[in-house]
């Protein structure tokens, strides 16, 4: 199969299509909303339905679709190179929590799984950080170092399953993996039968904060709740100004069967080489293969050629894993925080009856079991040791990570100004396929120019906070690369935290 025959679209999406929910069509009134139905708003909902809560899920797409449905699916408390930055940044009791809050999460999980009875493809396996240059060994060195004094099972190595040598990595055993959206599919439906509700392709637009908190949906609807969690990935309300302290990063994903014994039997990521990060899953019937997975080429959404990376992410995985078959390709985004540790606590100083889970920076599936059991928590009355570590308010650490804010902050001026004085291809030149932003009328459009050669154009400026969009040449959509909002060639939102489309415009 060729790459231009590689299926376009993620692999647990096609292998787990489940049902629909209704949307919301009419006033609703429950104790919690959650905004969102991806691992951190499902999580947070089933926990707090346990805890006897009402609880509705409002979800712009589909359950399990956005980026969790699009994520590698690794579950560990091993985020590449975390702990030896938290000991000296947080010391080594932040480092410690934060360690514990991971692996207790995986562990939850794991007892979720069973107690539910659901078959998502959970294994066991060991996470490894690996370099290749012998450089960085002593990075590796103190990683490790770190990570076992936080309490993690963690070595330093020089061997690992991976079919080329590494000059070392820090292995961290009893890690796990799964299908992400069988195992939300199943969560989904335990919510369900449990008096939960959940309502799909339900865009929320407005939150008033108050006693209760009402929310405003695009259809029209409104939903009365004591207490909102606002689970979307990258927060649709600004007024926390939590966009300056988040950096959106997308990766590519590139996937197909492998023979069984060619297995490397673990989860691998290397911070060298923009990002390569390796695992496997299982695959039909007989189990003579296994599916691998690669993800790779980590860019800011609307920069760059991303058909190009998608090349080099490709022929990376042939040149090491020969025998592959490569016969999917898909891409995933995540948000980094400036101060290395998810936002998860209270929307904003002012908060009280309004929660925010985001900036898991690309470990979100642990992240977001950590973001269920602590928003429960603290929406229940009660306290983990860890609620400060994650505090969205918190300054001190921000401060002391001022540099990277900073450089955040400048990346957008950058866009916000210098994109407006790019030069304007004529829209004559553009190709089928293609799309570009032109100047027209005074103003700037996105036009994109279909297979049949009609145009279509909107307006170029993202409607969250109106940097200028790009052409994702090979997802044929349209990205802001200040804040990560996607849009499709008709600017229909694909990715928030823009909830309202790119407007349609007249060439």
């Amino acid at each position: 199969m060729t790459e231009k025959q590689q299926v376009s679209g993620s692999y647990w999406l096609q292998t787990a299509p489940g049902g629909r929910h209704a949307a919301l069509a009419e006033d609703l009134e429950v104790d919690v909303a959650v905004i969102g139905a991806g691992i951190a708003g499902l999580c947070t909902a089933w926990e707090l339905t346990r805890a006897g809560k009402s609880v509705a899920v409002l979800e712009a797409g589909r359950v399990a679709a956005g980026v969790t449905g699009h994520t590698t699916a690794k579950i560990t408390a091993q985020h590449t190179l975390v702990y030896d930055k938290l000991r000296r940044t947080r010391g080594s009791e932040g480092a410690r929590l934060y360690a514990r809050s991971q692996s207790e999460a995986i562990e939850h999980l794991a007892e979720v799984v069973t107690e539910l009875g659901v078959d998502c493809d959970w294994e066991r396996r060991s996470a490894y950080t690996f370099v290749r240059d012998a450089g960085r060994v002593e990075e590796l060195r103190a990683e490790a170092e770190a990570a076992r004094e936080a309490g993690l099972p963690a070595s330093f190595v020089t061997e690992t399953g991976l079919p080329f040598p590494v000059a070392g990595a820090v292995e961290v055993t009893g890690q796990a993996q799964f299908h992400p959206r069988k195992f939300l599919l199943a969560l989904a439906d335990d919510l369900v039968a449990r008096g939960g509700r959940i309502h799909e392709d339900t865009t929320v637009l407005g939150l008033e904060e108050g006693e209760p908190c009402r929310l405003s949906t695009a259809a029209g609807a409104t939903v009365a709740a004591r207490d909102v969690v606002v689970a979307t990935h990258y927060p649709i309300f600004d007024r926390a100004l939590l966009f300056t302290r988040l950096s959106p990063r997308r990766e590519l994903v590139v996937a197909g069967p492998l023979p069984a014994d060619r297995d490397p039997e673990g989860m691998y990521i290397t911070p060298d080489e923009n990002t390569r990060s390796v695992r496997t899953a299982p695959y039909g019937e007989d189990g003579a293969r296994r599916l691998l997975v690669i993800t790779g080429e980590h860019f800011t959404p609307g920069t760059g050629d991303t058909r190009a990376r998608f090349d080099r992410l490709a022929a990376w995985a042939r040149e090491h894993f020969p025998d592959v078959e490569l016969t999917h390709r898909w891409a995933t985004q995540d948000n980094d925080p400036t101060d290395t540790v998810p936002l998860i606590g209270p929307l904003h100083h002012g908060a009280r009856h309004a929660y925010v889970a985001t900036g898991f920076g690309g470990w979100g599936m642990s992240g977001g079991v950590t973001a269920g059991l602590l928003l429960t928590a603290q929406i229940t009355g009660e306290e983990r040791e860890w609620s400060g570590l994650y505090d969205p308010r918190r300054l001190g650490p921000a401060v002391r990570e001022a540099p990277s804010f900073l450089k955040t902050q400048a990346e957008v001026a950058r866009h916000f100004v210098g994109d407006r004085l790019r030069p304007s291809p004529p829209v004559e030149a553009l190709p089928p396929g293609e799309g570009a932003v032109v100047r027209a009328g005074g103003g700037r459009l996105a036009v994109y120019r279909d297979e049949d050669g009609a145009l279509h154009a909107v307006s170029a400026r993202c409607t969250h906070l109106g940097c200028l969009v790009d052409f994702n040449s090979a997802e044929r959509a349209w990205e802001c690369p200040c804040h990560g909002s996607r849009f499709d060639t008709d600017g229909k939102v694909l990715q928030g935290p823009a909830t309202k489309p790119l407007e349609r415009r007249d060439i």
